[in-house]
């Protein structure tokens, strides 16, 4: 992120106070939850990726940070959204705040975040952005109902995951690159091709997500190792096992999904499936391969410091503990 933030570093702060000033509301849980949310931390990688997109084409107005902070704003009302779905208990390696104010409250401030976005999409005026922003927020909704369907699906293949993975999460990276470019003066090829960069940055961000539900430590991680699985959901690491394993082996990892009751015994069982087909080296390689498309998406832009501060930020996807 090094090379990012010597470049926007200035700008990723006035979104941090953009973002807590667009919270403001005569509600005060609003902003209690809001800001808590934001202070817990976060990568910040959507809105950094709309920074440097636009800067790529060379754009420097006043407009990128208020889309930036929009970014973020459906960013984390769908962490609100998604943390009351999933029953999770950590976010970022604080209490999720369905566990300090309750579901009804994290659902309705993330339904504030979502109508506040609209507002301020419209406030800045440009059809296309809204257009693109309002698009993404569809088909995060689709991806998650998606998903829902998908839940204890032993027969879920590698193809059917990747539609739920770029409808869930890579749609709103790819969203965050297009604003960027829609920004500045980019033609038609380099919008889509900044958008097919950001897209694919955000499968292999999600890979990479899946194999630290099994890899990582819960401190490094922010969040319960092995929530994925005991949520029931059947992510590329396991597709890979279960396409992989025997028919005993394949038998006992159902019996697991389904149980009501999780406990830490079930999970090493599960993960020492993993390990024994490679399923964690599989989907590390398939993010690997996901950022190299990525980066060859930028051929078409002239060689800058911006162009490099995408790239790295596209391979500290695949390096990244957390």
């Amino acid at each position: 992120m090094q090379a990012a933030l010597a470049l926007i570093g200035e700008d990723l702060k006035l979104v941090e106070l953009q973002f807590r000033k667009d919270l403001q509301s005569e509600v005060p849980l609003i902003r209690k939850v809001g800001e808590y949310v934001l202070s817990s931390g976060g990568k910040r990688i959507r809105p950094a990726l709309l920074l440097l997109g636009a800067r790529l084409c060379n754009y420097s107005g006043p407009r990128s940070v208020p889309l930036a902070s929009v970014i973020e704003f459906i960013h984390t009302a769908t962490l609100l959204h998604d943390d009351v779905v999933d029953n999770a208990h950590l976010r970022r390696g604080n209490a999720s705040a369905n566990t300090l104010w309750g579901n009804e409250a994290s659902v309705l401030v993330g339904d504030f975040l979502f109508s506040k976005s609209f507002s301020l999409m419209v406030a800045d005026g440009d059809l296309n952005i809204l257009r693109v922003l309002a698009g993404a927020t569809t088909t995060i909704a689709e991806g998650e109902v998606l998903q829902l369907i998908c839940t204890s699906d032993l027969e879920m293949t590698e193809e059917r995951y990747v539609e739920v993975i770029e409808s869930k999460t890579a749609i709103l990276i790819s969203a965050a690159c297009r604003a960027g470019a829609i920004l500045g003066t980019s033609t038609p090829q380099q919008e889509e091709a900044l958008a097919r960069f950001g897209m694919n940055l955000g499968i292999a961000f999600q890979l990479m997500d899946d194999t630290l539900d099994y890899i990582a430590s819960e401190e490094q991680f922010g969040k319960s190792i092995g929530h994925d699985l005991e949520e029931g959901k059947i992510t590329l690491p396991l597709i890979r096992t279960l396409a992989l394993c025997n028919g005993d082996e394949r038998a006992d990892i159902a019996h697991i999904v389904e149980k009501e009751l999780f406990d830490p015994a079930d999970f090493a069982r599960v993960l020492r499936y993993v390990q024994q087909y490679g399923g964690i080296e599989y989907t590390i390689n398939a993010a690997r391969r996901r950022i190299t498309q990525g980066k060859e998406e930028l051929a078409c832009f002239p060689d800058t410091p911006v162009k490099d501060a995408l790239t790295q930020l596209a391979d500290y996807t695949v390096s990244r503990t957390r």
